[in-house]
């Protein structure tokens, strides 16, 4: 039995499976918590991983390996390889003024052209900015930029900072990514898989080394031998975990909703509502993110006093359109369409819409109707769309399950819940320790 390792490195926790390579069984999995906060020590990352993959039963039979991760986030590191300053976070927002100065200064056509992103607080390209502009000393100091699952799979492969100067300089050239992840920094182009050195030194400054970016069946070695495939960010991941292909558009339905699809054909989006991201198995992923999501549901349920399951009955007791009720479900602002200071609103109320099971339908189709706009933009940039793949906690809803078909206007399929994000890095590996010598 070939034995395979994929992780999901998240913004909350790492989680580790051990896959059976021929069946795709999850024979072994751990995990570990991550500490809370938006600007984190990227060792208690590596902590937890350790912790993880001892949890789950260690490495040594495992032939291959993959990190799958979160995006975006800022790992700076000095000339020897030891982080700069605590890693800034996808939802760490103090760069949302320097994601503004680089649109003024660049354009927003121009950077969609040139990298598929319109930067906002979340990209890298963002943080590096604000890195420039408010610790000057620490982005002097900053010999290469990661990500999160660059790092994390750097450290895992052997690599790591030296303690000083005599020691030698740092591994820095062996870090890698892949085009997933890459995709969502803001200087590189899935077009064109190159970096956009013009973009990296306009905003922290000067040059850095950055890591190699592999292709989808490219993979390098750690230092006891085994295949290490590329990596990706936890969307990619998790579009290989619960298989999807071309046409096929995943939602997920968690805190924040997610809408993207496997295209053969990149997004460029001057509004900035499609992110041009790249895929993890060579295709592109058009994504859209919406900031209402489950957490919809769950001030409903809240206000009804019942459960998740007695929001879900009551919601499938009323009929199609909740009587004419209708709940605009933009609770902490928008991001599609962008609206940050918006609130939610609830309309068409009688005496005769006003009722318990009205409310329920009107927050369930509310809630999709916002992850429907999601579906509207990517329609709206030709991306083909023949499927939907629904996942995530709001996914177990069996309201939303019985209600999204009619919303989204598309045949919708509910995978059983998993570790998407680790099983689609898993699957990276499987291909890899798959593949022919090289």
């Amino acid at each position: 039995m070939t034995l395979v390792m994929g992780v999901d490195s998240s913004t909350q926790s790492c989680k580790v499976v051990i896959v059976d390579a021929d069946t795709g069984r999850v024979v072994r999995e751990g995990r570990a918590p991550h500490p809370d906060g938006t600007s984190v020590d990227p060792e208690s990352w590596w902590t937890a991983l350790q912790a993880a993959i001892e949890l789950a039963g260690g490495m040594a039979d495992v032939a291959a390996w993959s990190i799958g991760g979160q995006q975006h986030g800022l790992v700076a590191l000095d000339e020897r390889g030891a982080v700069v300053r605590d890693a800034l976070l996808w939802n760490d927002t103090r760069s949302a003024q320097a994601a503004s100065d680089l649109v003024a200064e660049y354009g927003a056509d121009r950077l969609a052209e040139r990298t598929g992103l319109v930067p906002v607080a979340s990209f890298t390209i963002s943080k590096l900015r604000w890195l420039r502009d408010h610790e000057p000393e620490n982005a002097a100091r900053t010999a290469a930029v990661a990500l999160p699952h660059d790092w994390l799979t750097w450290r895992l492969r052997g690599f790591g900072p030296v303690a000083d100067r005599a020691a030698g300089a740092a591994a820095l050239a062996e870090l890698v990514t892949d085009r997933s992840d890459a995709s969502g920094t803001g200087y590189w182009s899935a077009v064109t898989g190159e970096y956009d050195r013009e973009l990296l030194v306009s905003a922290l400054g000067h040059d850095a080394v950055v890591p190699r970016v592999l292709a989808a069946d490219e993979w390098v070695k750690d230092r006891d031998g085994r295949r290490v495939a590329a990596g990706a960010g936890d969307n990619a991941a998790s579009a290989l975990g619960v298989g999807a292909g071309v046409g096929d558009v995943v939602v997920s339905i968690g805190t924040s909703g997610t809408v993207f699809a496997v295209s053969e054909t990149p997004a460029v989006d001057a509004t900035g509502t499609v992110a041009g991201f790249a895929s993890a198995d060579g295709h592109h992923l058009p994504l859209v993110c919406t900031l209402n999501a489950a957490r919809v549901l769950d001030v409903v349920a809240a206000l009804l006093g019942v459960d998740h399951d007695g929001l879900s009955r009551l919601a499938l007791s009323a009929e199609p359109g909740a009587g004419g009720l209708t709940l605009v479900p933009y609770f902490e602002g928008e991001r599609t369409p962008n609206l940050p200071d918006a609130t939610a609103s609830l309309t068409g109320l009688t005496l005769a819409s006003t009722t318990r099971e009205n409310l329920a339908r009107g927050a369930v189709e509310g809630m999709l109707a916002g992850l429907g706009a999601g579906l509207d933009a990517l329609r709206d940039q030709g991306v083909p769309l023949r499927r939907v793949l629904l996942v995530g906690g709001g996914a177990r809803s069996a309201a939303v399950q019985q209600i999204a078909p009619a919303v989204f206007g598309l045949d919708v399929e509910v995978p059983a819940p998993g570790e998407y994000v680790a099983l689609g890095a898993a699957e990276q590996a499987r291909r890899v320790a798959a593949a022919g010598a090289r």
